[in-house]
This record gives C-alpha cells, sequence and structure tokens, in this order.
C-alpha cells in the first residue's frame, strides 16, 4: 500500500542533524519509505492514501539500544533502604543487589516475565520508541539465561515494534560459581553460547568489564567466541573505574561501549577509528548519583556518534522515558538536543549496527517515525515528563495515536 503522510514538517536526522523540511510529506510503500521532502516536490504518483498529520512535526522512530527490560521482581524496597542510610554491604547481607534480581529472575515463569516487561515496554512505547535492545544477564544459569531470551524473542512477535535480542550471560557471576569466574566464563564460551545461538535467540553479545564483574582477559574471551560464531559484539565499560575495557571492545569492532564514566582519551581514539559508538546512559548516572560525568566534549573532538538509551532496569536505571534520557543527556552532560535526539535516533541505530535501515527518514529505511504535537524538535528534549500527543508509525502502519 502506497501511503503520503502530509502536512507536516519533517527532521530526517540524516547525517544526525536536524535537516528540518517545512510543508513536508513522506511517502510510504509498505513497510519502507519511499521518498520524502517537501510537499511541493511530491512524486507524481498514484497513492492508495493520503494522511493529513496536522501540522505535526515528524521525527524518526525511537531507538533504546541498551535496556535491560525482562528481568523479576524490582529493588524498590532496596531504593528505599539506601535512602535510609544502609550501605552497599548492608543490602548485599539481606540478599539486596543484582542477587536478588537474578533470585527473582529465576523464580519466574516465562508467562510471569512476559507480562511484567511487556508493561516496561509500553510505557516505552507510549513515549514514541519504535525499535529496542534488551539483554539477558538476570538468569545467570543455562536454563534461565535461556528462559530470559525466549521471553524477549516472544515480544518481538507480540508488540508493533523491533526488538533485538542481546545475550549478557557475562554480566555478573552467579553464586554457583563463587570464587570460579574463569571457570564460569569458560562455560559461558563452551556451552551456553553456542547452544544459545543455534537456537536462534542471540542477535549480539555483551558483558561488564568491571572490577565487580569480569576482567579484560575474560571479556576477551568472550568476544572471541562471540567472533567465532558471527555475532557482534557489544560492552559495558568504564562505568566505576578505568580498566581500558573500551579500548578492548574498540579493537574488537564492538557495535558499542556504553557507560563510560570514566572512558580516557586514548580509548576514545581507538573508537573512532574502529567505528565504535559511545551509549550514554544518564539514568544510571542520575540514579546512583554519581559525580564522574562521560568525557562528552573528548568524544565530540574525536567524532566519536552517542548514542543516549534508558537502560532500564531494576537496580540502577529503573527509567520508562527514552525523552527524559534526552533531558538528562542536555542538563547533566551537556549534550544539545539535537545531539540528544541524534543519540536516540540514527546513533542509537549504529550502536546496533542498523544504521542501513533506521534511525533516520531516507529513501529505502524502514517506514517508523512519529508525528509529535510540537512546534521545535528541540521540544522533545525541554518537556519533563507527562505524554506528548502523538501518532506512532511502525512498518508504514499506525500503531500508537494519543
Amino acid at each position: 500500500m502506497r501511503i503520503l503522510w502530509r502536512n507536516c514538517h519533517i527532521t530526517t536526522m540524516a547525517n544526525g542533524q536536524y535537516n528540518l523540511i517545512e510543508d513536508a510529506a513522506l511517502l510510504t510503500e509498505g513497510g519502507k519509505i519511499a521518498w520524502v521532502g517537501p510537499y511541493s516536490q511530491r512524486p507524481d504518483l498514484p497513492y492508495d492514501e493520503e494522511r493529513d498529520l496536522h501540522g505535526k512535526l515528524v521525527t524518526p522512530g525511537l531507538i533504546d539500544c541498551h535496556t535491560h527490560s525482562v528481568f523479576g521482581g524490582n529493588r524498590s524496597q532496596e531504593f528505599e533502604m539506601r535512602l535510609n542510610g544502609a550501605t552497599y554491604a548492608d543490602i548485599a547481607a539481606a540478599g539486596g543487589g543484582i542477587a536478588s534480581t537474578v533470585k527473582a529472575t529465576r523464580q519466574a515463569s516465562e508467562a510471569d516475565l512476559l507480562k511484567s516487561a511487556g508493561r516496561r515496554i509500553n510505557a516505552l512505547r507510549k513515549d514514541g520508541v519504535t525499535t529496542l535492545e534488551v539483554k539477558s544477564g538476570y538468569g545467570l544459569s543455562f536454563e534461565d539465561e535461556r528462559k530470559m531470551l525466549r521471553v524477549i524473542r516472544q515480544l518481538a512477535q507480540n508488540l508493533p515494534l523491533t526488538i533485538y535480542s542481546t545475550c549478557l550471560a557475562a554480566h555478573a557471576l552467579p553464586p554457583e560459581y563463587k570464587d570460579r569466574s574463569d571457570d564460569f566464563i569458560t562455560e559461558v564460551c563452551e556451552n551456553w553460547l553456542p547452544a544459545l545461538h543455534n537456537e536462534g535467540l542471540v542477535d549480539a553479545v555483551d558483558a561488564f568489564c568491571e572490577h565487580l564483574a569480569f576482567s579484560v582477559p575474560q571479556v576477551e574471551r568472550v568476544f572471541m567466541k562471540a567472533h567465532e560464531l558471527g555475532l557482534p559484539i557489544k560492552l559495558h565499560a568504564e562505568q566505576l573505574s578505568l580498566l581500558h575495557g573500551a579500548g578492548l571492545a574498540a579493537r574488537h569492532n564492538a557495535l558499542s561501549a556504553d557507560h563510560l564514566e570514566y572512558l580516557c582519551e586514548d580509548d576514545i581514539v581507538l573508537m573512532a577509528g574502529h567505528g565504535t559508538t559511545a551509549v550514554l546512559l544518564p539514568g544510571a548516572f542520575y540514579f546512583l548519583r554519581e559525580t564522574q560525568k562521560p568525557p562528552v566534549s573528548l568524544l565530540r573532538k574525536h567524532h566519536v556518534p552517542m548514542a543516549i538509551s534508558s537502560d532500564l532496569n531494576p537496580g540502577t536505571s529503573p527509567v520508562q522515558s527514552l525523552r527524559l534520557m534526552m533531558n538528562m543527556a542536555c542538563t547533566l552532560f551537556g549534550l544539545t538536543p539535537e545531539e540528544a535526539l541524534a543519540g536516540v535516533t540514527l546513533n542509537a541505530a549504529r550502536a546496533l549496527g542498523i544504521s542501513d535501515k533506521a534511525g533516520s527518514l531516507e529513501a529505502g529505511k524502514e517506514a517508523n517515525f512519529v508525528a509529535w504535537e510540537i512546534e521545535h524538535p528541540a521540544e522533545l528534549s525541554y518537556w519533563l515528563g507527562g505524554s506528548l500527543s502523538k501518532q506512532v508509525i511502525y512498518q508504514g502502519k499506525e500503531v500508537w495515536n494519543d
């Protein structure tokens, strides 16, 4: 079906810039964009239908490129304990921290996880998200990681948005492997990743490189196995300390390195040279009340693309609004509203390795876009909270209107 979407203004985000087109139109053919430009220059073709967008501002559909949306339980009580003065050791002694999420996720059925994750993802959809990445990493046993990945695939089948599945088995050391982290990495590499990949459950592989998680040599073993399986890689790096995980990720041609508060310039140069996108996660920075900011000026200096994501997870970033992350990226990290919008569109697509088909409004790309009842794209970073009136179009079909 060929549809002309007219009476709108369009910011295409081609090359990561607004490229604002006044009095614009967009032609979709099935689930693809056939043409975009000024209405006066529309193609002389027959249309099956014309849709009036009533002067709205059209952007690409938003892309949330780093989430942990599937998990059991929540950690609101732990949040309250911290605010009442409990230390990390106190919380851990009470069974809190990631161990509590692992326990709750293991106890939850696939149906339970599907239902709770669906609610969270619908909140993101309501905010204009049409593409989402979801990681495993709270099961930490083969069957429970498999369960999480199966749920991610079911979510992709049930909901009108594109969902990519990332295996984050190397997220934390499970209790069964206490003081045996090398043995755990061996198990992940030799058994889990090949089996999960053979079942078609994995689109990419991630790991957590940090002093409280896994070392650079251990992460490199995971990367080597991912390469052997033909899977792209990503990495949680430099969130709490400088271990040069981002440099390792870049040398292995990772799609992205994420968090990056302690990132150094030498590793930024490597990221620039290998095309590795920087994913900034202001929600975790805010929620943990951190003070070390990612080096945005150095990322700009070396032209490393900066993506922004919610990092939706129960422990450090219980975020259900990607637009709020755009505001925080501006107010906390100093990005411009244009950089923030690029961070949740074209650069987020780069972080997922899909910039050839998503992230900007250009002919040949997926027909995923949002028509917002606003006057300028900076408003997406300006308004705090609430829900902006919008129409969400996914693969050429309207899937949300409020």
